[in-house]
């Protein structure tokens, strides 16, 4: 049985986003992506060939009339062009390199960045899918997965904070994330604010929550250097959407380099910062520190807090940062794929920016999980000597 996408919106919100942005910016610019498996999860005899199915079957994807209304309607910060340019847009399944080596899978995705930037979100929810179908491993009935959602739901409600879906990329299945989202989204008297999917916050009127990834910061230091990629990054998103989608990623060479070039112009032109490695209270106070410094009250500002969030670390989080600073929070895994079994740990990192001289340039994020750093070993230690990391 095929394994479908839904819709060519059934995607993380920041793709969206970023797309915007590489249209307008860097329309030659050819990049690649590789799959890490980091659980190192076992893949049946045959699962390339039926991921390679689903792939294929991507090409038939479009924007619908609906969809390009409802984007025009809820994101008027999206130019009308390039809504123009996403109805014509069509995945391209040569992009995708797929091959099986006995119980593992490569994939890989090359190609020019405002094309191949769509795919990292909806590959990895088709491999954790068709992982779960193709190892036959049952999970909780539908009456299980809405009854612990609608619990984990009330106890937010109970802590009053704000919080959003971020689950698709690793989400157990597209029925199971349908499930949560309609149940949270039908909820009455619910401090649940949206969702990262585009295509779920179309089909239950919530709010569509995103702004960029790391690898908007990562494709920057490829192409500027270490020393100014977070500044020339902000200044990018600021040139494109002149103050809207306001929060800016900090971990991406860690937050110490990132609020060093976080000067008093973008902490005052940002809505918020985004935490999604390290300590959480050790960030909070970084953060309340900064924009104290620069002398912003930080209850004027806020933190989305997104890295592998549970009840217990909301909890946390939330009785630290009170009336300190604003706080919300994406949750992600523990969301849509909390139903018995467990989660898969994958992930899609950009790897490479092509020069122009036709080199490619090793990209690498320095998290602040101490010495937990992604990319090639040699271009890892010369961002370290460049930004003056130590271990």
């Amino acid at each position: 049985m095929l394994t479908r996408l839904n819709s060519i919106l059934d995607n993380d919100f920041y793709k969206i986003t970023m797309q915007n942005a590489v249209v307008k910016l860097f329309p030659k610019q050819i990049v690649k992506y590789q799959f890490i498996n980091r659980g190192k999860h076992h893949f049946p005899e045959g699962f390339a060939e039926e991921l390679r199915a689903s792939v294929n079957a991507m090409a038939e994807l479009k924007l619908t009339k609906d969809e390009k209304k409802f984007m025009a309607k809820t994101c008027p910060y999206i130019d009308l062009p390039y809504l123009d340019f996403l109805e014509g847009y069509r995945f391209d399944p040569s992009e995708v390199h797929i091959k099986q080596i006995g119980n593992d899978v490569e994939v890989t995705v090359e190609g020019l960045w405002y094309r191949t930037i769509l795919w990292e979100v909806p590959l990895l929810a088709l491999i954790s899918e068709l992982h779960y179908e193709m190892n036959h491993l049952e999970r909780n009935s539908n009456e299980i997965v809405i009854e612990n959602t609608l619990t984990k739901a009330e106890k937010l409600n109970n802590l009053g904070v704000t919080y959003a879906e971020f689950g698709t990329r690793r989400r157990h299945s597209y029925k199971v994330h349908d499930l949560v989202i309609g149940s949270l989204a039908k909820k009455e008297n619910t401090t649940f604010i949206g969702s990262s999917n585009v295509h779920f916050a179309m089909k239950y009127g919530v709010k569509t929550i995103g702004t960029h990834a790391h690898e908007w910061f990562m494709f920057h230091a490829a192409e500027y250097g270490f020393k100014m990629a977070n500044k020339i990054a902000l200044d990018h998103w600021v040139d494109v959407y002149r103050g809207d989608l306001g929060v800016a990623l900090s971990d991406t060479f860690t937050t110490d380099v990132f609020f060093n070039q976080f000067d008093k112009k973008f902490t005052k032109l940002f809505d918020g910062v985004r935490h999604d490695s390290g300590d959480p209270l050790e960030f909070a106070d970084k953060t309340i520190a900064h924009y104290k410094k620069n002398g912003i009250n930080p209850l004027f500002k806020y933190i989305i807090f997104s890295d592998g969030l549970n009840l217990e670390k909301v909890e946390e989080i939330t009785n630290y940062c009170c009336e300190k600073i604003g706080v919300s929070f994406g949750i992600g895994t523990n969301l849509t794929n909390d139903v018995g079994l467990k989660p898969m740990n994958i992930v899609m990192k950009l790897i490479g920016v092509k020069s122009d001289n036709g080199e490619w340039i090793p990209t690498v994020k320095l998290s602040d999980e101490k010495g937990k750093y992604t990319g090639d070993p040699k271009m890892i230690e010369l961002a370290k000597e460049f930004l003056r990391i130590k271990d």
